[in-house]
C-alpha cells in the first residue's frame, strides 16, 4: 500500500480484521456481505486484508448490513482509543477541542 505509514497500514488491518470477525460471526461469506452493501467481493476482501482505506459511507453501509453501529466496529478495532474516549477529555469543550465560542 504505497502512501500509507506503517501505523496507518496497521490501523487498516485492525479495522479489516474486525469487519471479518463480525462477518464470520454472522456466518456470511465475503460475497454475501458484498451483495448486502452493494460493493464488489474483491473490495470486501481488500478491506478485510487492510488493503483498502474505507470511506465513511462504506463503513456505515457495512455496519448497517451487519446490524451493528459504526462506533462498535471502531471501538472493537481500536479498544485503546475507545477507552480514552470513554474517559472523556476534560479540557475539550467543543468537538474540535477548542474553547466554546459562546
Amino acid at each position: 500500500m504505497p502512501g500509507y505509514s506503517a501505523q496507518e497500514k496497521q490501523q487498516l488491518m485492525e479495522l479489516g480484521a474486525t469487519i471479518r470477525q463480525f462477518r464470520e460471526a454472522l456466518g456470511w461469506s465475503q460475497e454475501q456481505l458484498a451483495e448486502r452493501v452493494e460493493l464488489h467481493r474483491t473490495y470486501i476482501g481488500g478491506v478485510e486484508r487492510g488493503e483498502r482505506n474505507l470511506c465513511l459511507l462504506n463503513i456505515l453501509a457495512i455496519a448497517e448490513a451487519m446490524g451493528v453501529s459504526p462506533g462498535r466496529l471502531i471501538d472493537r478495532a481500536f479498544p485503546d482509543r475507545a477507552a480514552v474516549a470513554a474517559s472523556g477529555c476534560p479540557d475539550a469543550t467543543t468537538p474540535d477541542g477548542g474553547p466554546d465560542s459562546d
